[in-house]
């Protein structure tokens, strides 16, 4: 880092600032909602202000990891599913700092790469340098004009301050249970303290923390670039001998076909076979998926990332062997999604079951690309995964499988009779407005005018702050309000 800041420097760690009070108010005031898009939209402002003159690469890739972003916390505005609104604290983060990385690396810098990883990392490493810099620069012009002799007197107190503190913690807790007077009196002296605002303080050591982040991992990644090196020498030491992988290939097609044979109406017979249970039957199916996902798919990424086909005939060989590990794949799937099915029309829907279902039709796309590139090498199978699961999450997200499950189950009722009320309940306020709709068709169901007054009672003293607005929360109140129970 440089002795002297420049006055845009100055400037911009003024702004960071202001970013850094801006996300203690938009993450800590109150459960988060439109402020996760108030934050960052100026957190982007400052960013593209910053970087005005700075040519960006990657641009087509970084513009769709930009979109997943905003969508993403959108989601806090416009949902309100407990279970990505958590997921999302790690994933939209860890998205802004692999946009940024991206848009500003070299354009040599191929992100699909396994060497884009240590990248990353010594980006993030620069910037806690960087702000170990800045700090000690800071201190530097703090100290100036101070007696030497007075600075390292006071700055000896401070460290025989931090050294008494567990000392003294002992010797009190001692002595406050020798002396039931001294007690009392120590007692007392916390009240001393009631002026000091330790709340503000925190407060103040967040916005500081924030700022350093904003400040140090941006100026980092437009000051200084780091070339990373490739080494192609890293697959060829990881061969793996063609003759062992279409052995193992073979033996297992061979059992996957025998599988497959014998089971054909049991997979798709639609109807339950032997003592099973529809929930045994559902849980087998389960783990064929967990089976496909991981057991297969991980073969075929291995096989085609690692192993040497030597020959043109072995090659070929292996190809043909990987498409009917595919096809399995795809028998398997199609059982695990019909037993999946028929335990939903015996119980109902649920968020698992539903994110199940989207998971399976996600593999679908998964094993058609990676069955394209058995027979095209020139494919980026990571390339894909990549931007399909970013994709996917971010649908998922944005569509609020609650929906989907409300949606599906006043389906069912409509057809069966049956309803499970405390399950709506616990979806949130999709559940709840789902509940108003299941109410406005009939009153006499158990324990719905229960539940729904107990809602309209949270409606009736709602006092949230702006950070926490919610498009669906909002929704559900102005409903729930105009609910008459007499």
């Amino acid at each position: 880092m440089e002795s002297k800041m420049a006055k845009m420097d100055w400037l911009f760690l003024g702004l960071c600032l202001l970013l850094g009070i801006l996300a203690e108010e938009s993450f800590f005031r109150g459960q988060i909602g439109i402020s996760y898009l108030v934050f960052l939209f100026a957190f982007y402002a400052v960013f593209f202000w910053r970087y005005r003159r700075f040519s960006f690469t990657h641009q087509r890739f970084g513009y769709l990891v930009l979109c997943c972003i905003w969508l993403l916390a959108a989601s806090y505005f416009l949902n309100d599913n407990m279970f990505f609104n958590v997921l999302n604290i790690i994933v939209i983060p860890a998205l802004v700092v692999f946009h940024i990385v991206i848009v500003t690396s070299p354009k040599s810098m191929q992100w699909n790469k396994i060497w884009f990883i240590p990248y990353l990392f010594f980006r993030l490493l620069d910037a806690i340098k960087y702000n170990a810099a800045m700090t000690k620069l800071i201190g530097s012009g703090v100290k100036r004009g101070v007696d030497e002799d007075k600075f390292i007197i006071w700055k000896k107190v401070f460290i025989g301050i931090l050294i008494s503190i567990p000392v003294l913690f002992v010797v009190l807790s001692l002595l406050m249970s020798a002396d039931t007077q001294f007690e009392r009196i120590m007692g007392g002296i916390p009240n001393w303290f009631n002026a000091f605002d330790a709340e503000g303080m925190i407060r103040l050591i967040v916005i500081l923390i924030f700022t350093a982040a904003f400040f140090g991992f941006m100026q980092v990644l437009i000051k200084k670039q780091i070339e990373v090196i490739k080494q192609p020498e890293f697959q060829q030491g990881l061969k793996v001998d063609a003759i062992i992988t279409i052995t193992v290939l073979c033996l297992i097609n061979i059992v996957y076909l025998l599988f497959t044979v014998v089971q054909f109406k049991y997979f798709f017979s639609g109807t339950l076979q032997g003592d099973y249970t529809y929930a045994e039957y559902a849980r087998k199916g389960f783990f064929e998926l967990l089976f496909v996902t991981i057991i297969n798919l991980s073969i075929i990424v291995v096989v085609l990332t690692f192993v040497g086909l030597t020959s043109h005939f072995i090659k070929r060989f292996t190809q043909i062997l990987l498409t009917l590990l595919v096809f399995s794949s795809a028998v398997m799937l199609c059982s695990a999604f019909i037993r999946l099915s028929m335990y939903e029309d015996a119980y109902g829907f649920t968020f698992i079951r539903v994110m199940a279902h989207s998971f399976m039709i996600f593999l679908v796309f998964i094993f058609t690309y990676t069955l394209v590139k058995v027979w095209i090498e020139r494919l980026s199978l990571f390339h894909f995964f990549f931007i399909s699961s970013l994709l996917y999450y971010t649908v998922m997200t944005v569509i609020d499988p609650n929906q989907i499950v409300v949606s599906k189950n006043l389906d069912r009722y409509e057809l069966t009779g049956k309803i499970d009320v405390h399950h709506f309940d616990s979806l949130s306020y999709t559940g709840v407005l789902g509940l108003i709709d299941l109410y406005e068709k009939d009153k006499n169901i158990e324990s719905l005018t229960q539940i729904l007054e107990v809602r309209q009672k949270e409606a009736l003293t709602e006092d949230a702050s702006w950070q926490s607005y919610n498009l669906k929360r909002e929704q559900a109140f102005m409903e729930l309000r105009k609910l008459n129970f007499k």
